[in-house]
């Protein structure tokens, strides 16, 4: 079965499978004028020319509507472009995207580590998932991304080419390791660290969450705003060390309150105390653990980014930090003579 991409007045572009076409024809997403590509054409087309059967013609009787109706259109009356990817490095990763002709992936600004010829971007208030928000709606976008600490701007990366699939990539900003996503096998969205989120297939609501427990708020490690994404397409997070992934049938897990990077629907997240007075005050795990229950998926970092740039800073001599593992009898000295 063929996918089809469309493109709004606005230029906004998005794809569908070939059976949903009549169900966005029926509602009005695609009219005869709608622009539309697929693969095996040379270029961009009216609807209306490459595939009349969708409009009917004037005196005619539309068929019978099949058992069970139209299917059910995705929240946003749209999917997610369905991008490939890989994934390179090891502790300095980035991911490849291979954009189709047409497809669109989106990514926080300055992200972007190189593209192919074709290979079009532009920057744009929000994420692009609802082609009909106003710009009140653009500008409410705006703050909750400010909230979270990313750009208020989003940059669009698109194949602009006709013929041959194009690569863009996106590199993490500190050591760590990138994860891949498919939101359509974790029931639709994932909750993550408010600077995690690296680019997605476009169609991806990136969006703030808000802790509604006064002490997750507090004690948390990641306050009281978290990030959340939503939709049925890959979707790309970055967080600092290794990462582990657990899946929990109903049992409880105890973590680092900085070592939660994301969950998935169905996890129950809050924040208990980190045992009697005696182990919170001199145990050295902090006075508060956070606590996951439910049924999902649960991705945890063994580093988080905030401890690693306190040691490091900790460590700079420039500072006022300790030197360390310099080996020197002659310490200060040897690196005034060997140009350190």
């Amino acid at each position: 079965m063929k996918t089809w991409h469309y493109a709004t007045a606005n230029n906004e572009q998005f794809q569908t499978s070939e059976s949903d076409l009549p169900a966005l024809a029926s509602n009005g997403t695609i009219t005869p004028q709608t622009r539309v590509w697929t693969s095996g054409m040379a270029n961009w087309a009216a609807a209306g020319e490459v595939m009349p059967q969708l409009f009917g013609h004037p005196g005619t009787t539309p068929p019978a509507m099949p058992a069970g109706g139209p299917p059910p259109m995705p929240a946003g009356g749209q999917r997610c472009h369905e991008v490939d990817y890989e994934i390179f490095g090891d502790d300095m990763q980035l991911v490849e995207i291979e954009l189709d002709p047409g497809e669109t992936v989106i990514a926080e600004a300055g992200a972007m580590n190189y593209m192919e010829e074709e290979i079009t971007f532009v920057t744009k208030m929000g994420d692009g998932s609802n082609p009909n928000e106003g710009i009140m709606g653009k500008l409410l976008s705006m703050g909750k991304r400010a909230l979270t600490g990313e750009s208020v701007f989003m940059t669009h990366f698109s194949n602009a080419g006709s013929g041959r699939k194009r690569r863009v990539a996106f590199a993490a900003p500190f050591p760590g390791k990138i994860i891949a996503l498919d939101l359509s096998r974790i029931g639709g969205e994932v909750t993550c660290q408010k600077d995690s989120f690296l680019c997605a297939a476009f169609g991806t609501q990136v969006t703030i969450a808000f802790n509604k427990k006064l002490g997750a708020g507090f004690f948390g490690g990641e306050g009281f705003i978290l990030q959340k994404l939503r939709g049925d397409g890959k979707a790309f997070v970055h967080a600092c060390g290794t990462i582990i992934e657990r899946e929990l049938k109903g049992e409880t897990l105890r973590v680092d309150t900085g070592c939660l990077v994301a969950f998935s629907p169905g996890i129950e997240y809050s924040i208990e105390r980190a045992g009697n007075l005696k182990s919170m005050v001199f145990g050295g795990e902090g006075l508060f653990l956070a606590t996951l229950r439910g049924h999902g998926h649960v991705w945890l970092q063994s580093l988080p980014f905030s401890r690693l740039a306190d040691r490091v800073i900790q460590a700079a001599p420039s500072i006022g930090g300790t030197q360390q593992g310099e080996g020197s009898v002659l310490g200060g000295l040897g690196r005034l003579l060997d140009g350190n």
